[in-house]
């Protein structure tokens, strides 16, 4: 009885640390999730720009992102070659509208818009909401030249429709802010390393720097131009009303 008894009591501290730890990761996620977003509904003006290996510019585009609550999502493309076309993002459902196109068509979110920047990338930002994981332990921070402690987090998605199905984080030990990422796809494979890139102020996160670990090895840096507060009417997130190419401004 006493046997079993212990046992009993052993599971329930185990039980009760592993929900005290899953609690802390959120916190910790919520956190870095304030550095890139600040809000449940954005609208992010949004450059992307591929350098080549020399640092020389080999392509630039201009992106409105509406990121909205609930796993929702609209990309307008901006640039010229780009004009009038959208991504539309609801849960794991993505849609590519085609200005003159009276059909959405169906996307995944890696399919690239831009050197080594996915729809998921640009569209989605939340890790809090979308992925549960572990600490690992504290470490200086990786491609930080000033000596610095992080905290490492090995995350795991918690649905099919990510971009990244595992992701290895490292947040500032002190204030909790996203430092670099290595973003692995649904085979494992370490598909890209990402650092982030601080405001002056240090109080949001003002860029993305994606290194591709698969092909070419490029740099794409995805820049947050700005952001406001904006929710969208809800007709904007309708693919159908999307593919009627209607005036969103």
């Amino acid at each position: 009885m006493f046997k079993t008894a212990r046992i009993a009591t052993t599971a329930a501290a185990l039980a009760l640390a592993s929900s005290a730890q899953a609690a802390d990761i959120t916190a910790l996620l919520k956190d870095a999730d304030r550095y890139r977003t600040g809000a449940d509904n954005l609208r992010v003006e949004t450059q992307v720009t591929v350098l080549n290996k020399d640092g020389s510019t080999d392509k630039e585009r201009l992106y409105t992102v509406f990121a909205q609550a609930q796993h929702k999502s609209l990309v307008l493309m901006r640039s010229p070659m780009e004009a009038g076309q959208k991504v539309l993002m609801l849960g794991d459902d993505f849609w590519l509208l085609m200005p003159g196109s009276a059909r959405p068509m169906r996307i995944t979110p890696s399919q690239k818009l831009l050197g080594d920047a996915s729809t998921g990338d640009i569209a989605t930002m939340s890790w809090a909401e979308d992925y549960a994981g572990t600490l690992v332990g504290e470490e200086p921070c990786p491609a930080e030249r000033a000596a610095k402690t992080c905290l490492h987090l090995s995350l795991a998605a918690t649905r099919k429709g990510l971009s990244y199905q595992r992701i290895e984080l490292w947040l500032g030990k002190a204030r909790h802010e996203p430092v670099a990422a290595d973003l692995y796809v649904l085979s494992d494979k370490l598909a890209k390393q990402a650092r982030f890139v601080m405001d002056k102020a240090g109080a949001q996160v003002n860029e993305m720097v994606l290194l591709d670990q698969l092909g070419n090895h490029k740099q794409t840096h995805v820049r947050y131009v700005s952001r406001q507060n904006k929710q969208v009417p809800e007709a904007w997130l309708n693919p159908m009303y999307l593919a009627k190419n209607p005036a969103l401004e």
